[in-house]
């Protein structure tokens, strides 16, 4: 009777299903070396590497099956996270300022990289650094620098730095440093995060020489954002909306206002005013039915254009690489990584004539998005993002498999089932991500529910797409301008009552993470009993 079992367990594993031990390896590789104390030597890690790649290999050669290809796949990609994020860890810690260097002037050329962000005394950006000398002997100083240029007694303001730009400047450095909070903004590991080895100032005076632009900003893609952002604030006059457009188009979410900030956060849409997954799934939906569209035109005076490249090739690869650009322009945020992978993968096995489960999918983003950045599994959008998607997943709230709920039946308008499904997905998503959200941010709204009804729909299909068409047409940022007035009073309203919001203490982790589980399984669509 167990002869059976004994074969379907030694069955070769597919793609997928290796996949399944492959991604919770890597997962706690990451977060094993990101709670080290202190690194190790480069050598280690690379030991650590070496191993990892002879488990494949043994797994390989010995054409390891069933449980052994789960065993094998998990600590190999474990033991190759592990050693390849603190490889690449140690090799930036590596770089950090020496401390002769502090607090002396120095000498630094180089580019401005990411959208440098005005502020009340100056404005503050980030340099990567060409060449650096002290005195005339040159010097080794980190890669990048996060640089403020301020404002001297007497100045009317700085001189606008664009992103793109080359600079010879005067500059006094100081090793990354900040107040480490329980639960508070931890700005060592920000800056460690974004590659920025250390901080400092423009110096300026009759004792340095003077700021040197050394070439133009040129048609990079942060120079071609920054002058986005500049566009949109000379067509729209209140810098509060512009602000939320900035936002939305180019990612600047340093352009949106503290108090507005507060006032999403309060009634739940933070997640909004950043570009999305779902403003990235969006995009790439509407490019692939332009490419397609497109794409049949052009085949009826010239037939062998599907010939050479088939419309569903043209049109997926197309929409992806569409929706990759538009992610990479917005910013290249988590959120938008792991959409465009996914939406990658998707369209991948669907023109290899695949089809996998969501899991395998789901966990083969996670990988991707840590393989590009190890440190965003410190970030809260990370988790947010991932156990969002997760959970829509794994809970159908779209209502794909038959259940005897309340849901309208297929008679009904198609309106109103869709409302039905928009409504019960929001209903899952506040559900389950309240207690993720308190863990993360020691406050869980209680309008969230209302505000993203009306706020989700009225951005995605409203706000965004004008504020995206404006870069062509742009008084269409006039009418998204006022469609966000609209949203600010709808929201401010709901802002306004006693319990919009509840604030409690972050729970311990052991806790909070039961609280975590708790919220996901209360939504899950279990097997019957």
């Amino acid at each position: 009777m167990n002869a059976p079992r004994m074969r379907a367990a030694e069955q070769p594993l597919s793609g997928a299903q290796i996949l399944l031990g492959l991604w919770p390896g890597w997962v706690l590789g990451v977060a094993a070396q990101l709670q080290q104390a202190a690194l190790w030597p480069l050598a280690a890690y690379a030991a650590c590497c070496a191993v990892a790649l002879g488990l494949a290999a043994a797994g390989l050669i010995g054409r390891s099956r069933g449980r052994a290809a789960l065993v094998l796949a998990a600590l190999a990609a474990a033991l190759l996270a592990f050693g390849t994020t603190g490889w690449r860890a140690a090799h930036f810690a590596g770089q950090a300022l020496a401390p002769a260097l502090q607090g002396v002037d120095l000498r630094v050329s180089g580019q401005v990289v990411a959208l440098p962000r005005h502020t009340a005394d100056g404005q503050r950006f980030v340099l990567a650094v060409e060449t650096a000398d002290r005195e005339g002997a040159p010097v080794t100083v980190p890669r990048q620098l996060q640089l403020g240029w301020f404002l001297r007694p007497g100045d009317t303001q700085a001189p606008v730095i664009r992103a793109g730009e080359r600079w010879a400047l005067t500059v006094r450095l100081r090793q990354p440093h900040g107040p480490f909070n329980p639960h508070g903004f931890d700005r060592e590991r920000w800056l460690w995060e974004n590659g920025i080895g250390a901080t400092g100032y423009v110096r300026l005076g009759p004792r340095s020489p003077p700021p040197q632009r050394l070439a133009a900003a040129g048609w990079g893609l942060h120079a071609a954002r920054q002058a986005v952002r500049e566009r949109i604030q000379a067509q729209v006059a209140q810098p509060r909306l512009a602000g939320v457009l900035a936002g939305l188009v180019v990612g600047d979410q340093s352009a949106i206002e503290a108090d507005d900030w507060d006032l999403f956060r309060t009634t739940g849409v933070a997640h909004l005013m950043s570009i999305s997954g779902l403003h990235v799934t969006m995009f790439a939906w509407l490019a692939t039915r332009l490419i397609g569209l497109l794409w049949r035109r052009l085949a009826r005076p010239w037939p062998g254009l599907l010939l050479a490249l088939p419309l569903p090739v043209a049109a997926g690869a197309g929409g992806v690489l569409l929706a990759a650009a538009y992610a990479l322009f917005s910013g290249w945020g988590v959120p938008s990584q792991r959409t465009v992978l996914m939406l990658a993968l998707v369209v991948g096995l669907r023109l290899l004539g695949r089809q996998w489960p969501w899991l395998p999918l789901w966990g083969l983003a996670m990988v991707a998005v840590l393989l590009l950045d190890p440190w965003a599994l410190l970030q809260p959008g990370f988790w947010l993002s991932f156990v969002a998607v997760g959970i829509l997943f794994a809970a159908d709230p779209a209502g794909r498999h038959p259940r005897n709920d309340a849901a309208p039946a297929a008679g009904w308008p198609r309106a109103v089932r869709a409302a039905w499904g928009a409504w019960r997905e929001q209903v899952v998503m506040t559900l389950s991500l309240a207690p993720l959200t308190l863990l993360l941010f020691g406050q869980v709204s209680l309008v969230g529910l209302l505000a993203n009804l009306l706020a989700i729909p009225w951005v995605t299909l409203l706000v965004t797409p004008l504020a995206m068409l404006g870069v062509l047409v742009p008084p269409l940022w006039l009418l998204a301008a006022g469609a966000v007035q609209g949203l600010h009073a709808w929201l401010g309203w709901l802002a306004g009552f006693e319990l919009a919001a509840v604030y409690r203490p972050i729970p311990p982790l052991p806790l909070a993470l039961l609280a975590v589980a708790g919220g996901v399984l209360l939504v899950l669509r279990l097997p019957p009993v």
